[in-house]
């Protein structure tokens, strides 16, 4: 795999929640054997999710302790800014697609709605894909 990922909080929940489809797990664990990438905006989401065990915590804890965050610089917080006029998303799903943009990563989430519209994204839904590889 030449192409570099950005994962959304989305995918993360479902990975961390052993909620994947067994291709879709195969596709999104080479990529973090290879390089997990986070937005800084999807650690924090993380980081806030209602947990019931300490096991979940030092789970999740430990999955973002193995990535790559962005952080939001004055790029990304430009980009956010274009995104949020012209798309009307909500501000985290603004500095993810930002994120992904401004670090020439492809964003892997399961939020067509708000991603699949915004042309200079490159965006997968790996639910949708052929994972036959």
């Amino acid at each position: 795999m030449g192409e570099r990922y950005l994962i959304d909080t989305n995918i993360a929940v479902y990975y961390l929640e052993y909620n994947l489809p067994d291709a879709v797990l195969d596709f999104l664990e080479r990529i973090l054997n290879q390089e997990a990438n986070l937005s800084i905006i999807s650690k924090i989401e993380l980081l806030v999710w209602e947990y019931s065990t300490d096991d979940e915590i030092k789970k999740i804890k430990d999955f973002i302790k193995g990535t790559t965050i962005f952080l939001l610089d004055n790029k990304v917080a430009e980009k956010t800014v274009e995104i949020r006029k012209n798309y009307k998303l909500k501000l985290p799903d603004a500095i993810i697609a930002a994120t992904a943009i401004v670090a020439n990563l492809i964003l892997i989430s399961r939020n067509d709605v708000d991603f699949e519209k915004i042309h200079e994204l490159k965006y997968i839904n790996p639910f949708k894909m052929k994972l036959n590889q």
